[in-house]
């Protein structure tokens, strides 16, 4: 199990976001998990803790940009956090995953995990925190 205490997260409107957010940092800078999952896992804590930790494995390919630069994982896990809890209505998810890759992109400048750490990993917990904040503010807009 990855988490050896479960953290649920009441839902109270922006607290719950910057919970989510502070959240995931601390995940992501533990070392124990990636930007990815940590994202994927804060959200899961907040918003469908009944589900099982073992999901966040799915999203362990996805940090440095899948391995291979390409999409941050920070914004990986949040995409596959949206599909989580917005279970039923594709179309929701793919306005909201498009929200998201607009506002990190506008924030960053780019969504390259290769060119967001071209000189180094030193903004990639803010990355993580960030995306859990915002994809938790989506979810709790909807």
């Amino acid at each position: 199990m990855f988490f050896k205490k479960k953290v649920v997260m009441e839902i109270e409107g922006e607290g719950a976001a910057q919970q989510v957010a502070a959240q995931a940092e601390k995940f992501y800078r533990s070392g124990k998990m990636h930007c990815a999952e940590a994202v994927l896992a804060a959200l899961k804590n907040q918003f469908a803790p009944e589900l099982s930790d073992d999901l966040v494995r799915l999203a362990s390919g996805f940090g440095g940009g899948s391995g291979a630069g390409c999409i941050c994982g920070a914004v990986s896990g949040g995409t596959m956090a949206l599909g989580l809890v917005v279970q039923g209505d594709k179309k929701a998810v793919a306005a909201m995953t498009r929200e998201l890759h607009a506002w990190f992109k506008e924030q960053y400048g780019a969504t390259c995990c290769k060119i967001l750490t071209a000189h180094g990993k030193k903004g990639c917990a803010d990355f993580t925190a960030t995306v859990a904040g915002k994809v938790a503010e989506l979810l709790l807009d909807r």
